[in-house]
């Protein structure tokens, strides 16, 4: 089994609309592995489980399998392909490119993640 997708002992393990999230405490912040499926986008996977428009999650980490992409409201877009740093301020709509699910190992701090990091609270120039 591919170990980047392998479960991960003593791990919160959830699935949210095709995606896989395991999560352990580090610190006062937590470590993410999300496990996007292929053809996943935010917009019309997770939108419907959430009450906003756009994902509201600042997302610092290391996309260690994958390719993904996306856009702000006001036109910037993004894209990465693995091995790559993210770093995405609150406010995108995102989705996964090709055939291969992504896979994003996060550090956060739930809600707090974009104060924490010194990142702006929504995406601007």
């Amino acid at each position: 089994m591919n170990p980047l997708v392998a479960p991960i002992e003593g791990a919160e393990s959830r699935e949210v609309a095709g995606v896989r999230v395991d999560v352990l405490p580090a610190g006062n912040g937590r470590v993410k592995r999300a496990i996007y499926p292929a053809g996943f986008r935010w917009s019309e996977d997770m939108r419907p489980h959430v009450d906003t428009d756009l994902c509201m999650h600042a997302h610092v980490g290391f996309l260690a399998q994958g390719a993904i992409a996306g856009r702000f409201p006001d036109g910037c877009e993004f894209a990465y392909e693995a091995p790559a740093v993210v770093v995405l301020e609150p406010g995108h709509d995102a989705w996964v490119v090709g055939d291969e699910e992504a896979v994003l190992i996060q550090f956060d701090a739930a809600g707090e993640t974009a104060e924490r990091f010194g990142l702006p609270s929504e995406h601007r120039h």
